[in-house]
């Protein structure tokens, strides 16, 4: 098996490498006892959750069931390129598996967003699930939005919902949102923000924790489970566990170019370690919320709850969100909200 970094990497060797790595690991199928090597472009850090928990899992598994036939060359922590550069990288042919998380190129699936709309579920395995139901091959994410980008989802991964975390001012009441910069992952977390009186700053996870140093950021939006991973604890004082201001999505996807050229075999093999490892990060998730909040209170952030009538007034508020999410999508000629009837289908409300 192999999911590792090559030694002596760095990202401005990574164009190069990329060139080699293509050339020296090709994909094949010629022959039934021949290796089929994939590389896998992640953005993900080695000691994010996610990669233990999602990454890890769906290649050890798809090598085990493989009997090793498969080989996985996995390039962590944008060492292939930055998040929003994944998609590119399948498509062009230099990496054949990515980590796509939609926020982050809102332009190409502004769709997938549904899933992070705000007080849409309770649990990362309940969203998960049923976003799964809308990628899978013949469903209308899968058909209106990655098809046309030439990629088909193997792992469908969403986090617990997000909670607000903050610098100075503690979140009781609608009006503590007011003008206060709020890192989103973008996508339907903008309009969540802009709901609040807040002011949404578009940005991935590396880039939080600079911001705050910085006073760019007064807070985040952000699974608390995410919250070590970037030290976000380290700058912020405050959070407020009750409520749910959306969620993230994002996926581990095929190219089409590779996976045409792979036997059914290994497709199927692919598939059966793409729902294991969906199932195996959402069930880690639901069953460490708990115990997060009890740690990152050790670390000195302070956790809260919305003040009486006020979480109930906030969910009332943001309940335009989605139509407001689903009818800027109509406007644009994309089936907002036939995405947004077939999510709720789906995750059962």
């Amino acid at each position: 098996m192999i999911y590792r970094r090559i030694a002596g990497f760095s990202k401005r060797t990574a164009p190069a490498l990329a060139v080699m790595v293509t050339m020296a690991l090709p994909l094949t199928t010629a022959h039934a006892q021949e290796k089929i090597r994939l590389k896998f472009a992640d953005w993900m850090p080695l000691s994010h959750y996610t990669v233990i928990n999602g990454a890890q899992p769906f290649m050890s598994k798809a090598t085990e069931l493989s009997k090793g036939k498969i080989e996985f060359q996995y390039f962590p922590a944008e060492q292939l390129g930055k998040a929003k550069d994944l998609l590119t990288l399948l498509q062009t042919g230099v990496a054949d598996i990515a980590d796509i998380s939609p926020s982050y190129i809102s332009d190409k699936f502004a769709m997938s967003s549904v899933a992070e709309l705000p007080a849409m579920f309770t649990g990362a395995c309940q969203g998960t699930n049923a976003y799964a139901q809308l990628v899978k091959q013949g469903a209308i994410l899968a058909e209106k939005e990655f098809k046309p980008n030439g990629v088909r989802v193997l792992v469908s991964v969403a986090y617990a919902p997000y909670k607000v975390l903050t610098s100075k001012k503690k979140i009781e009441t609608i009006k503590d949102f007011s003008g206060l910069k709020l890192r989103t992952a973008g996508g339907a977390m903008d309009i969540t923000t802009t709901q609040v009186e807040a002011v949404p700053v578009r940005m991935p996870g590396p880039d939080i924790l600079p911001s705050l140093t910085r006073g760019t950021l007064d807070g985040t939006l952000a699974p608390l489970q995410s919250v070590k991973v970037f030290d976000i604890q380290t700058q912020v004082k405050h959070m407020t566990t009750d409520v749910s201001l959306g969620s993230f999505i994002t996926v581990y996807a095929i190219s089409d170019r590779a996976w045409n050229r792979l036997p059914e075999d290994v497709r199927a093999t692919l598939t059966e370690a793409g729902n294991f490892a969906s199932k195996n990060h959402c069930e880690y998730v639901d069953t460490q919320e708990k115990k997060v909040v009890q740690d990152l209170e050790k670390d000195g952030v302070k956790g809260n709850t919305m003040a009486p009538g006020q979480l109930k007034a906030l969910n009332d508020k943001l309940g335009a969100v989605a139509a407001e999410w689903a009818s800027a999508l109509d406007k644009r000629n994309r089936p907002g909200t036939a995405v947004l009837a077939d999510f709720r289908k789906a995750v059962g409300n």
